[in-house]
């Protein structure tokens, strides 16, 4: 029975797919979860771009982190975050003794539009937030054109 629902299962497409044993449906419990995941993941850090005429305003959301854990550089036109989240707290009371640890680093590539002053690149960080500008270079800037009549 088993090597006849095999052959089926093939040619059936996943619109007209519909449990029609408990096979089926152990099968389709398993699967999708697992299918969909990875897509549904948000990229970290979440990030905000702005962009005026002179320059390209990046606003990295990171909280709990702090500055020397994070590393900022620039890669043909391409801005890279990237960090590494360590935590230790240790108590040592007299009825209890307790360690937390939480580890974990992340890397994110963003592109730039234009192209940028790589030497004039300012980068802050406050409360959370990581706030970085980044100059264009001349030739990249808009330049307004008058019309004659």
């Amino acid at each position: 029975m088993v090597t006849r629902l095999v052959p089926e299962r093939r040619n059936r497409t996943p619109e007209t797919r519909r449990p029609r044993n408990m096979l089926d449906l152990l099968d389709a419990f398993w699967r999708e979860p697992f299918e969909a995941a990875p897509f549904d993941m948000p990229e970290f850090p979440s990030v905000n771009i702005s962009e005026d005429d002179k320059n390209i305003t990046v606003e990295a959301e990171v909280p709990g982190m702090n500055p020397e854990d994070l590393d900022i550089s620039m890669h043909n036109n391409n801005l890279i975050i990237q960090g590494e989240k360590k935590f230790e707290d240790e108590q040592n009371k007299d009825s209890y003794h307790r360690i937390e640890r939480s580890y974990g680093s992340f890397y994110r590539t963003v592109p730039l539009p234009t192209e940028v002053d790589e030497n004039s690149v300012k980068a802050n960080y406050k409360n959370g937030i990581l706030n970085i500008t980044l100059p264009k270079t001349e030739t990249s800037r808009s330049k307004k054109i008058e019309i004659e009549s």
